[in-house]
């Protein structure tokens, strides 16, 4: 299980970074949150499409979902949050004015 996790990690790990900000931002959205605990309960579950015991195609199927629905999720999100996410995943912090227009936006 744990070789299957780390190449899946390596074939999603910028776009996870994406996903962990997106779903710290104060304006997340619900279904980000249960589409993101699906996803993992996904992962880490014994039951797959195609089971695991099968050489290369047992992992293949992960390494395809996981990736397409991980996508399918940022897709989604509104604007704001997928630039905010964006910018944290590429190592650039919030300015003091950027949070605070993020903030003002979770309060409308």
């Amino acid at each position: 299980m744990w070789k299957r996790l780390s190449v899946i990690w390596l074939a999603v790990r910028g776009d996870a970074k994406r996903l962990w900000y997106a779903l710290g931002h104060p304006e997340s959205p619900g279904w980000l949150k249960a589409g993101t605990a699906a996803l993992v309960l996904y992962l880490v579950s014994p039951i797959d499409l195609i089971p695991d015991m099968l050489p290369v195609i047992g992992v293949l199927d992960d390494l395809v979902i996981v990736p397409l629905a991980l996508r399918w999720l940022l897709a989604r999100l509104p604007a704001h949050i997928r630039a905010y996410a964006e910018q944290r995943a590429g190592g650039v912090t919030p300015t003091a004015r950027q949070a605070h227009h993020w903030a003002d936006r979770s309060v409308r």
